[in-house]
């Protein structure tokens, strides 16, 4: 059988400026998507391959359903959909922040002040954007001239939410922004972005909210119509995102999934009307799973077990979040509900996860 030469394969790989948005594994655009990476002993197959499979759901594909190859592919969702940062960078504005920045952009400090946050933003003149996910040390620079997958993120479990969006968006994604204090490692942003999504330019400087209150809450639009909210707080909200005010704010008892091998881990919490309950195994659905447990996944994510709300973001359920910047987006999508909610098969009830005096000493 014939192979593609170098040039040709990149071609039939390059995404038009044009068409700035979220590319589904299909490769066509997609007004969003979640990637769910699955955990490398999360089933049968090659060992090498096992940390590279993911699950895959838009609004058309009727649930999760295996990943198109492996996710440190091009012709991904996501990679395919990060292929203007690496080829038409020149042309567009983006930014690049994670709390654990890629070893080759050279910012390497782990600055605990900054946001629990992970993030893509890349828009053109028309739109683009928002990629949210739960990745360390990703994605790479602009300036490394191709995608690629971190060799430390095959372990564990990740998600990572697309989402396409008109321009006049971006405003309000900035200011929300300026809530989480990302640790920017890599953008570009000339003068004419800078004036119209001019908390884009703050969020690059590392400026961030100065006075109370220390969350906001925003309805954003996507450019198909469907509609997202997103929640961000700084770190003097002083809470946890999930049962200090997600759970309320949606009128919903919420099972989140979060990274549950960090110290200070807040137990579930029936304290309020609306409870929270911390997920301890994930399956999906299938003779085949694969089923993990949550201590394998490094992805965050909750569901309203009774419907109808679903979010993907970047903070965890510990005590030293409480304290830090992050936030979630989520939406009242059937779809994104139905994927979701089946996921969850186990949680701690209330009352059987205290956490230690020792856990809480360490996260100080």
């Amino acid at each position: 059988m014939a192979t593609l030469s170098p040039l040709l394969l990149a071609a039939l790989l390059w995404v038009p400026v044009r068409t700035l948005t979220c590319y589904g594994d299909s490769g066509q655009p997609v007004d969003w998507f979640v990637v769910y990476k699955l955990p490398a002993q999360s089933g049968p197959g090659d060992a090498a391959q096992r940390g590279l499979r993911y699950k895959y759901m838009d609004k058309d594909s009727g649930g999760w359903r295996d990943g198109a190859g492996s996710i440190n592919s091009s012709a991904g969702a996501v990679g395919r959909s990060l292929l203007p940062l690496y080829q038409n960078a020149s042309q567009l504005a983006f930014l690049l922040y994670n709390d654990q920045p890629p070893k080759s952009s050279g910012s390497q400090d782990f600055v605990a002040i900054r946001g629990h946050t992970k993030g893509v933003l890349l828009l053109d003149q028309e739109g683009g954007f928002w990629l949210v996910h739960s990745v360390p040390q990703f994605p790479a620079p602009a300036s490394s001239g191709a995608y690629s997958w971190p060799s430390n993120a095959h372990t564990y479990g990740q998600t990572l939410l697309c989402v396409s969006f008109p321009l006049a968006q971006f405003w309000k994604i900035g200011r929300q922004l300026t809530y989480t204090y990302p640790l920017v490692y890599d953008h570009k942003l000339d003068a004419d972005f800078a004036q119209k999504v001019p908390y884009l330019k703050d969020v690059v400087k590392g400026h961030h909210v100065l006075h109370s209150p220390w969350n906001s809450s925003v309805t954003l639009t996507s450019k198909a119509g469907d509609t997202f909210q997103s929640f961000a707080k700084y770190g003097k909200f002083g809470d946890d995102l999930y049962s200090g005010w997600l759970a309320e704010a949606l009128g919903s008892n919420l099972q989140v999934q979060f990274w549950q091998n960090s110290h200070g881990i807040l137990p579930s919490n029936c304290s309020r009307v609306q409870h929270v309950l911390d997920v301890t195994q994930i399956a999906f659905p299938g003779p085949a799973g694969p089923a993990f447990s949550a201590r394998e996944d490094h992805s965050k994510w909750c569901v309203a077990p009774e419907g109808p709300w679903a979010c993907v973001g970047d903070m965890n359920r510990n005590l030293g979040e409480e304290h830090r910047g992050g936030g979630t987006l989520c939406a009242q999508l059937p779809a994104l509900w139905k994927a979701f909610q089946p996921l969850v098969k186990a949680w701690k009830p209330c009352g059987e996860n205290r956490t230690s005096l020792q856990e809480i000493q360490q996260s100080i």
